[in-house]
């Protein structure tokens, strides 16, 4: 463990466990440390952004060893997109930890005495189970880190898709999203167009300015849709 004032960073410590909200935790010397990005049984270097009593949270510095838990995600735009948390982890996993979350939070927080819970009826589809969405119109592109240090690459942009994760101000310009099926990749690719071409403002949030802000689409099972 390196030590600075205010700058603690954890090295190679074991991610051994699944918490609320899409984070994994480790325990150091007592400690339960929170972080996201990561499946049991990672090792990684973490440099602590909180630090309590009994608890912390930080962020990933460094990967020495992936988890064989781990799957690679289907969508190209996972893990800055804030629409899906688990795309790394199987979708038996996903559900394993979801029922020990539950389970947790009734027996150990919520001191409730339940009998044994029967396992989680999973979904059939794992792509395309959404019959509504909600895509979000912004004029301000969230950037990859790759794109930051390039000059042709703007930040002022129209973009149509999700809000980045951690940032309230800016959207992931979304190509294809596996939420929903077709046609709405085309109907939002199709307004979005349609904006930048007759020069509708899209939403500026921190100006709470624009026209183009959201659109929602609804699939029914009649064929018929909403937009």
């Amino acid at each position: 463990m390196a030590r600075k004032k205010k700058n603690i960073i954890l090295e190679k410590i074991l991610v051994t466990n699944y918490a609320a909200g899409g984070k994994s935790l480790a325990k150091i010397d007592g400690k339960v440390v929170f972080m996201e990005k990561t499946v049991p049984g990672d090792v990684v270097d973490v440099r602590l952004t909180k630090n309590k009593k009994d608890w912390a949270e930080g962020n990933v510095l460094q990967f020495h060893t992936y988890s064989n838990e781990r799957v690679k995600p289907f969508c190209s735009h996972f893990g800055v997109c804030g629409g899906c948390q688990w795309q790394m982890l199987p979708y038996e996993k996903q559900l394993e930890y979801k029922q020990q979350q539950v389970d947790e939070t009734l027996k150990r927080i919520g001191k409730i005495n339940i009998p044994a819970v029967l396992p989680i009826l999973g979904a059939a589809d794992t792509k395309y189970y959404r019959n509504k969405i909600e895509y979000t119109f912004g004029n301000k592109k969230y950037l990859l880190p790759e794109e930051l240090s390039d000059d042709s690459i703007r930040s002022e942009e129209n973009v149509a898709g999700f809000h980045a994760k951690g940032f309230f101000d800016k959207v992931v310009d979304i190509k294809e999203c596996f939420l929903q099926a077709e046609p709405t990749n085309a109907i939002r690719l199709a307004v979005k167009e349609l904006g930048i071409k007759n020069n509708w403002p899209f939403y500026d949030i921190r100006r709470h300015e624009g026209f183009l802000r959201n659109i929602q689409v609804r699939l029914c099972t009649t064929g018929e849709l909403m937009v």
